[in-house]
């Protein structure tokens, strides 16, 4: 539908909210009630981008754009996915000092 205008119901923004709000008190609770060892990074990644597709797909509308558009946007995205996993990378390589104190 490009160059046009989308009506998107109601209904359906709150019940991207819901998601939104369910999503966020998932995340309180990984993050308070859940000891997942070396995965709380990945879980709170994976929520979070959870959370910013529901918003970027109904709230940005992207849903409803041209195709073009959401390339450029997942591409985006994409490029951020393989920074943080880069990140990752130099954090476990790194070689552990130990103190002589």
């Amino acid at each position: 539908m490009a160059g046009g205008h989308h009506i998107v119901p109601f209904s359906t923004y709150m019940k991207v909210f819901g998601a939104l709000i369910f999503l966020t008190a998932l995340t309180v609770i990984t993050a308070k009630g859940m000891d997942l060892a070396p995965f709380n990074g990945a879980v709170a990644f994976i929520i979070a981008a959870t959370k910013a597709a529901l918003v970027m797909a109904f709230f940005m509308q992207l849903l409803y754009q041209d195709k073009t558009n959401s390339y450029i946007i997942i591409g985006s995205f994409g490029f951020v996915v393989l920074l943080f996993i880069f990140c990752i990378l130099d954090i476990y390589t790194r070689i552990g000092v130990e103190s002589t104190l």
